[in-house]
C-alpha cells in the first residue's frame, strides 16, 4: 500500500468543507501513524492483514495511482521476481497447450504426407507434367480441409463437451480443462481453414491457367500430346479446358466443382467476416445469423469433388502403360505398340466421407434443442435490479445443474432462431434455477423491455413472453470442489459464474466430505451500482458463516474501481462504521485494484504444499495477468505450492 503524507493528507480534508463530520478524517491520521509503527515491528503475514484493517479510504484512492503505475512496471516486477522464482515454474502451465500442438502436428503431418504422395505417384505422372507442383498444393490443403471441416463441429456441440466432461474415466485433470477452450478451438480450426482454402484456391487458379496454355499453338511435345487426349473415340481426356479459345472463367462455373467452389468460398467469407469482434459487439444477430451459412459451406464440401476435374490415370491402364518408358514414347502412342494410349479418371470424392460423422452428430444436436424448446419453462419470479440487470427465476421438469454452468435461452417473441449462453446464478440445492442478464444488445435490451425491467410497470407471471431453455453445460467452475483451495476472481457482471458457486459453498461448507478447506473470493468492478444485487449474497454467506464459525472459510475482497467526487466524500465520512458503505457487509470495500502479486505470494505463503484452483471470469488483460501469476508462482517442486488457472468463457 501507498501512504500520503500529512500535506496531502490536510489537502484532501479541506475538499470536505460544510461537512459536520469532517473531523472524522482527522482520525485516519492516527491509522496512518499505527500502520508505520506496525510495519516496523510486524512479520510480512501480519503487516498483510492489519495493513488491510486499518487502511484508510483516502490512503486506498492514492494506493490506484500507486497499483496503475505498478501495472506499467508489472514486466520489470515480473523479471525481478523470476530471479527467485524462475526454477519454479510447474510443466502444467506450458505456453502452447497440448491439444493445439497435437491439431498442429496434424495438419503438418497430413499435408506433407498428402503433398508428397501427389509428387511422387506413378499415376499422376501425366497429370504433373501439365500442372506442375500447383497438383500437390491443391491437394495438400484439401486433405487438410477436409481434417479442419471434420473438427470445426465438434467443439460446438454443447451436449457432446458436456458428456465428455461427466466421463470422469477417459477426461481427467488437464485433459478435461482442455475442454473449457472449446470455442478458442474452433475458432482456431477455422483459421485453419482458411489458411488451407487460400492455398487450394491459389492452387487452383494456377492449374486452370496451366490447362489453358496447354492448349496453346506454342505447346509441343509430351505436353501437347496429353491435352488433346479425349479428342478420338475410345480416349479419355485429362485437360478439362478442350481449346485454347476456351473461356476458362465460364467453362468453371458450368461444372460442379466450380459452382460449389464458389459456394464455398462466398460462405466462408461471410462467415468469417462476420465472426470479427467488432460486427459481434456492434450486432450479434448479424453474426448469428450469418453464422448458419455453415449449412450451405457443408453441403457444397461435401458434393465439391463429384465433378472429378483433376485426373490421374487408371489402375488397368498403369498395367498396360509403363509411365518410366512410355513417356519418351508419346509419338507411337497410336499405333500398335507396347505403350497403348493411357486412359485417366477422376479420384473418388472423398470430403463427404470427412464430414458426414461430425454433421450427424451436429444434426442430433439441433434435435436435442429442439426437443428442449419443446420442454415447459415456468418463470416463478422476475426481479429488476439496478444497472440494468435482470434476474429471473425459473423451474424446468427434470432440470439438474452443478456450479459454473449455464443455460442457452431463447425468447420466440423476440427471435425464433437465436440462442444466448447466460450462467445460471441459483445453487443445485434450491428449488429453482437463475439467470441474472444485463442490457448489452438488441436482444438483451429486448428482453428486459418484455419483462418490465426497465422502469416499466411490473408484469404478471402470466402474462410474461414464453422463454426456452437448453442445458446446462458444464464449465471449469465445476472444478471448484476438486481443489483444497480455491481462488475466484470476477470482473464487472463476470461475477455471475461465481454466484451460484458461493451459494452451493453456503449450503456444502458444514458437509464431512467436502475437500474444499478454503476459498478466496476477488471482485473488481468499476460501477458501485453493480454490488446492490450481489451484496445480498455476499451478506448471507457473511451471516451463515459468523453462525456456524466458518469466518476463515471465505474470504472475500471487493475492489471498486471506478466513483465521483461526491461518493469520495460519503464514503470517506462512513468509513468508521462498523458496515462499509457501498455494501453493507462488515468487509470494507478497497478502492483501486488488486496488487496481483501481493495477492498471489500470500496465498502461497499461507498455503505452501498445495494446489490451487484459479477461476477467473472477465477481460482477456486481466487473464493473461492472472495467468502469468499462475506461472510465476508454481513451483517446479511437485511438494510444492502449484496455482491452475481456469477460465470461464462462451
Amino acid at each position: 500500500m501507498a501512504y500520503v503524507k500529512s500535506s496531502t493528507k490536510n489537502s484532501k480534508i479541506k475538499e470536505v468543507k460544510g461537512q459536520n463530520k469532517v473531523i472524522k478524517d482527522l482520525e485516519e491520521r492516527q491509522a496512518v501513524d499505527r500502520i508505520h509503527k506496525n510495519i516496523s515491528i510486524c512479520n510480512h503475514k501480519k503487516i498483510h492483514q492489519e495493513s488491510r484493517e486499518d487502511i484508510s479510504f483516502v490512503h486506498q484512492i492514492d494506493d490506484k495511482t500507486s497499483n496503475t503505475n505498478q501495472e506499467v512496471n508489472l514486466v520489470k516486477s515480473d523479471e525481478k521476481n523470476v530471479e527467485n522464482y524462475k526454477s519454479e515454474v510447474p510443466f502444467m502451465h506450458s505456453l502452447v497447450p497440448g491439444h493445439k500442438l497435437s491439431w498442429l502436428g496434424v495438419n503438418f503431418y497430413l499435408f506433407i504426407d498428402t503433398f508428397c504422395w501427389y509428387e511422387e505417384e506413378e499415376s499422376f505422372l501425366y497429370t504433373r507434367i501439365i500442372l506442375g507442383s500447383t497438383l500437390a498444393w491443391a491437394r495438400a490443403s484439401a486433405s487438410c480441409l477436409n481434417f479442419n471441416c471434420m473438427l470445426i463441429l465438434l467443439p460446438v456441440s454443447r451436449n457432446l463437451i458436456s458428456f465428455m466432461r461427466g466421463a470422469s474415466m477417459c477426461c481427467r485433470g488437464p485433459w478435461r480443462r482442455q475442454l473449457d477452450q472449446n470455442l478458442k478451438f474452433h475458432k482456431l480450426v477455422a483459421y485453419g481453414i482458411v489458411v488451407n482454402a487460400t492455398i487450394h484456391i491459389v492452387a487452383h487458379f494456377f492449374n486452370l491457367e496451366r490447362f489453358h496454355l496447354s492448349q496453346s499453338e506454342d505447346a509441343e511435345g509430351l505436353l501437347a500430346v496429353l491435352s488433346k487426349l479425349g479428342n478420338t473415340p475410345n480416349e479419355s481426356y485429362l485437360n478439362p479446358i478442350r481449346t485454347f479459345h476456351t473461356n476458362t472463367t465460364t467453362e468453371l462455373l458450368t461444372t460442379i466443382a466450380g459452382i460449389t467452389g464458389l459456394a464455398i468460398s462466398l460462405a466462408l467469407v461471410l462467415i468469417m467476416t462476420s465472426s470479427t469482434e467488432l460486427v459481434r459487439q456492434f450486432s450479434y444477430e448479424l453474426f448469428w445469423y450469418t453464422h448458419h451459412v455453415f449449412i450451405l459451406f457443408f453441403i457444397s464440401l461435401a458434393i465439391h469433388g463429384a465433378g472429378r476435374i483433376i485426373r490421374g490415370q487408371t489402375p488397368e491402364s498403369l498395367l498396360l502403360h509403363n509411365t518410366t518408358f512410355c513417356r519418351d514414347q508419346y509419338a507411337e502412342w497410336q499405333t500398335a505398340s507396347p505403350c497403348p494410349v493411357p486412359q485417366f479418371s477422376g479420384k473418388e470424392p472423398s470430403a463427404w466421407k470427412w464430414v458426414l460423422g461430425p454433421m450427424v452428430l451436429y444434426a442430433c444436436e439441433r434435435m436435442m434443442r429442439f426437443w428442449r424448446f419443446r420442454q415447459e419453462v415456468v418463470i416463478t419470479k422476475v426481479i429488476s435490479h439496478p444497472s440494468a440487470v435482470l434476474e429471473l427465476h425459473m423451474k424446468k421438469r427434470d432440470f439438474k445443474m452443478a456450479p459454473g454452468q449455464y443455460v442457452l435461452i431463447q425468447c420466440p417473441s423476440i427471435s425464433p432462431l437465436e440462442w444466448h449462453p447466460f450462467t445460471l446464478t441459483s445453487a443445485p440445492q434450491e428449488d429453482y434455477f437463475s439467470v441474472h442478464i444485463r442490457a448489452a444488445g438488441d436482444w438483451t435490451g429486448a428482453l428486459l423491455k418484455a419483462f418490465g425491467a426497465e422502469g416499466q410497470a411490473p408484469k404478471e407471471l402470466s402474462s410474461l413472453p414464453r422463454l426456452a431453455v437448453d442445458g446446462p453445460f458444464g464449465r471449469s467452475l465445476t472444478d471448484v470442489f476438486h481443489y483444497h483451495v480455491s481462488v475466484c476472481v470476477a470482473a464487472g457482471i463476470g461475477v455471475t459464474p461465481f454466484a451460484s458457486l458461493l451459494k452451493s459453498i453456503w449450503y456444502k461448507c458444514c458437509e464431512p466430505q467436502n475437500q474444499l478447506s478454503k476459498v478466496y473470493f476477488y471482485w473488481i468492478c468499476r460501477d458501485a451500482r453493480a454490488f446492490e444485487w450481489f451484496a445480498d449474497l455476499l451478506l448471507s454467506l457473511e451471516t451463515r458463516m459468523s453462525e456456524q464459525g466458518k469466518t476463515h472459510f471465505l474470504s472475500y475482497h471487493i475492489f471498486l474501481t471506478g466513483w465521483d467526487e461526491n461518493q469520495a466524500i460519503h464514503i470517506a465520512l462512513h468509513w468508521d462504521e462498523n458496515t462499509d458503505v457501498i455494501t453493507g457487509l462488515k468487509q470494507k470495500t478497497f478502492y483501486g485494484r488488486p496488487n496481483w502479486n501481493n495477492e498471489f505470494k500470500q496465498i502461497a505463503y499461507n498455503h505452501p504444499s498445495s494446489s490451487i484452483g484459479v477461476f477467473f471470469c472477465g477481460p482477456k488483460a486481466l487473464s493473461k495477468t492472472l495467468q502469468r501469476m499462475c506461472r510465476l508462482y508454481s513451483s517446479a517442486d511437485p511438494r510444492g505450492v502449484h496455482f491452475y488457472y481456469n477460465q470461464e468463457s462462451f
